[in-house]
């Protein structure tokens, strides 16, 4: 499938506009996040809970899930593809992680904004939850930061060339001549990355308790 000139540019206007809406609100939602954990006004603390209650369901939700659709969209329409070069399946990855993960700890969002909206809250109240929110945000700002880089400067090459290279290493070797061809620890190093990101993220949700609050 190949999407028509002005389809393409359409899909890809909405793409970077619903990515920067969404790097845009996180990097409000950590400020808030901040302001709510370290500030010793009351009414400020309330008012910043409820915030990110509200900016994450209706802003943060739907822009990712937008930026996430527009971009598979926008790689199956055009030459790029989906699989077939590694920075937009790294790319893909980690907007789908990032997606899956903001959804499952927007509950928590969610409680500590209803209990501000009840009560005040000192400095120690819910300080466990409202440190992981922080956490969160943090994280979920270098993971798109990090997706943004990967999308200016394509790196790794085509996933298919890779397995040439490889092919061609191998050959060398048993040929003996090992040192033809660049061994790709860039990609060895990718994919470390990746499953040592994976394994953070699921060890961190299952130390918290999974979706309990603290």
């Amino acid at each position: 499938m190949t999407l028509a000139p002005t389809l393409r540019k359409f899909m890809l206007t909405a793409h970077i506009t619903f990515s920067v809406g969404w790097l845009g609100a996180v990097a409000v939602f950590l400020a808030l996040a901040i302001t709510g954990l370290t500030s010793s006004d009351a009414l400020l603390v309330r008012t910043a809970y409820l915030a990110m209650g509200l900016s994450g369901w209706f802003i943060i939700v739907p822009s990712s899930l937008a930026a996430l659709a527009t971009g598979v969209v926008q790689a199956l329409g055009t030459p790029w593809g989906l699989f077939k070069h590694y920075w937009v399946l790294v790319k893909l990855v980690l907007t789908v992680g990032a997606t899956l993960l903001l959804l499952l700890h927007m509950q928590p969002v969610t409680y500590l904004a209803e209990v501000a909206a009840k009560t005040d809250l000192s400095v120690t109240d819910l300080r466990g939850l409202r440190l992981q929110l922080l956490a969160d945000a943090a994280a979920a700002l270098v993971v798109l930061l990090a997706a943004t880089a990967i999308s200016v400067y394509k790196p790794w090459g085509r996933i298919g060339k890779w397995r040439q290279q490889k092919q061609a290493h191998a050959q060398a070797v048993a040929a003996g001549h090992a040192d033809a061809l660049p061994t790709p620890w860039g990609r060895y190093l990718l994919i470390a990355g990746l499953v040592l990101l994976v394994l953070f993220a699921v060890g961190k949700h299952l130390l918290s308790g999974g979706m309990g609050h603290h």
